[in-house]
């Protein structure tokens, strides 16, 4: 099928050894790409039951037919695995100009398995694959490590232009659970603990370097409607807003309307939300906007510093999500010291969204007098110190390294520990967004925004964000369409452009597959089918779609609300849609 390289690449680490498999048209039409393509290979290659850090776990790096070609949107890669943080689902995505050199490999899928005897870099061509000593770069942080990768290790072929790299940091190599993995400096694969999964692999990194073009089905027809593309939605009211300010801009939304989550889950709002708002940031330092590689949005924000006593502190972002998590959880109200956390955190290589939760669980355990550790709201150093605790896995940094679960479990404080699956929710009250509640609860990774992006439709009136009826039918309409977002790999941001029928349009002209909106609908369907049963065979209850019962029990001072019978409706009427029985289990599992 056009648009594929029908090509498997498994790396085993154990053996220093490489294979290539054909994958077959059946597969391909079947599965999508992307998403679809490495569920079905974790599903196939995964022993039931395997610890996410052993050998055996197979961590895949998938890109999907529009990366590397003329499609806006499409410079993305997908991590694949079972998640050390949670045990279940992993999946993790990352844009920036590198899957662009992961893709001119010419595979569709890369399975890293086994465990290196010491520190290794594999690096990756359309031939295979040479696997060099790391040594040297253990310990780097992923700035350093990711520009050492690519200096040393090179495959020597000057055919191969697209070159990149992949890297973890210290808190990968300690097996920190939310370790991230890293790119172009400043973007990551930052959600699940892939990061972890690479280094209990002793993979430093993986460098890519290749020449490799898919090849569509109507090259013509591609390249007619990309330019037609950006033409009609250049000046799209949703691209202008992001690329003027970013996410940066969602503070000042979600904080007028009460869905701001601070003083660690107990407030919708925070007095000091301009502080940390994208206004302000822009006013008061060097923000411009940064694209990844085929991109018109520009959405990521370059930044130096200009004030504080982090001044000419260099860094892209932040993202709402880490203002969110140190800002808004942490209540630290000053935008140059959330912009050293997260600068902290990229070094590190951990995810900026659950270390922003530990810190803010410590903060409000400390207030409540439930824990005796030296950490208080608003206090950047203390949190700045408790992260390098966690990436070292020193004293308390031990425990929170193993992530939410283990932390409540040693402290018991599972009556104010806020997650889903052992992964905590974004920025998103679903107190105040009553559907963000259901994406959470469902997503297969833990309390994920972006399986559905839910907080669009909610904050923009398509549907009422306090109704509970109808509500599962819309978000599996776009649960669905994100779910073939991911099988192509594709950016969220551009999901008021890919609508049903443009997804319709373009994979078409790339494959050369007659696809109609109900066939792709289909597609989605399935793929949510596999990764429910990827979980159920990890031990997935029903229990695990269930929020914390914090969140129904406490209502937010600016009013909002969400009881259990409100989201078992939903939950069950979530089920009843997507087919499965009244415990979330698929026909046949």
């Amino acid at each position: 099928m056009k648009g594929y390289y029908n090509r498997l690449l498994i790396v085993d680490m154990s053996s220093k050894s490489f294979s290539i498999e054909a994958i077959e048209d059946e597969v391909l039409a079947k599965c999508l790409g992307g998403k679809g393509l490495a569920t079905h290979y974790l599903l196939k290659r995964n022993p039931e039951g395997v610890d996410p850090l052993a050998p055996e776990n197979n961590i895949i790096i998938a890109t999907g037919p529009f990366c590397g070609g003329r499609l806006w949107g499409g410079s993305r890669y997908g991590v694949y695995t079972k998640s050390p943080l949670t045990g279940f689902y992993s999946e993790s995505y990352s844009g920036g100009k590198v899957p662009e050199a992961i893709d001119a490999t010419g595979f569709d899928l890369i399975i890293f398995t086994g465990k290196a005897d010491k520190p290794t870099v594999p690096v990756i061509t359309p031939d295979g694959v040479t696997f060099e000593d790391a040594s040297e770069l253990w310990g780097m942080d992923t700035f350093t490590a990711e520009e050492q990768a690519m200096e040393r290790f090179d495959a020597g072929n000057e055919a191969y232009r697209k070159k990149g790299a992949v890297v973890i940091g210290p808190a990968g190599e300690n097996l920190v659970k939310y370790a991230i993995i890293a790119n172009d400096k400043w973007r990551c694969a930052g959600r699940t603990g892939v990061g972890a999964v690479l280094g209990s692999k002793m993979v430093k990194g993986v460098v890519f370097q290749g020449d490799r073009k898919r090849e569509y089905a109507d090259p013509e027809g591609v390249a007619e409607y990309a330019k037609g593309f950006s033409k009609e939605n250049v000046n799209h009211p949703g691209v202008k807003a992001y690329k003027k300010m970013g996410t940066t801009m969602m503070v000042a939304l979600m904080n007028n309307s009460g869905a701001f989550p601070a003083k660690y889950w107990s407030q919708g709002s925070c007095e000091h939300w301009e502080k940390i708002s994208g206004e302000t940031y822009h006013e008061e330092h060097d923000v411009t906007a940064h694209a990844c590689a085929k991109c018109f949005m520009a959405c990521g924000r370059l930044a130096t510093i200009k004030k504080g006593r982090h001044k000419d502190l260099q860094l892209e972002g932040p993202e709402y999500e880490t203002i969110y998590a140190f800002g808004g959880l942490c209540m630290i109200d000053e935008m140059e010291e959330v912009a050293y956390l997260n600068d902290l955190c990229d070094r590190l290589g951990m995810d900026t969204i659950t270390a922003g939760n530990l810190c803010g669980l410590m903060m409000e355990a400390k207030e409540q007098g439930r824990i005796d550790y030296e950490i208080e709201y608003g206090n950047a150093t203390q949190a700045a110190q408790l992260l390098e605790k966690i990436c070292a896995r020193k004293d308390e940094g031990a425990v929170l390294a193993d992530g939410i679960k283990a932390a409540a479990a040693k402290w018991q404080l599972e009556d104010i520990a806020i997650h889903v699956k052992g992964m905590e929710p974004a920025g998103y009250d679903p107190r105040k967004l009553k559907g963000m509640g259901l994406t959470f609860g469902t997503s297969p990774r833990g309390a994920c925004h972006l399986r559905t992006t839910f907080y669009k439709p909610e904050l923009a009136g398509m549907i009422p964000a306090d109704q509970i009826k109808d509500k599962a039918e819309m978000l599996i309409d776009f649960e669905d369409r994100l779910n073939i977002f991911d099988t192509l790999t594709l950016c969220r941001f551009y999901r008021d452009l890919y609508t049903w029928e443009e997804l319709v349009k373009t994979i078409s002209l790339v494959t050369g597959r007659e696809a109609t909106t109900d066939s792709l609908r289909e597609t989605a369907s399935y793929i949510s089918d596999m990764t429910r049963q990827f979980n159920l065979q990890e031990g997935f209850t029903a229990e695990d779609d269930r929020l914390p019962k914090r969140l129904h029990k406490e209502s937010l001072p600016e009013g909002g609300s969400l009881t259990a019978e409100e989201m078992e409706y939903m939950l069950q009427d979530y089920y009843r849609l997507r087919g499965w029985d009244e415990k979330g289990r698929p026909a046949g599992c």
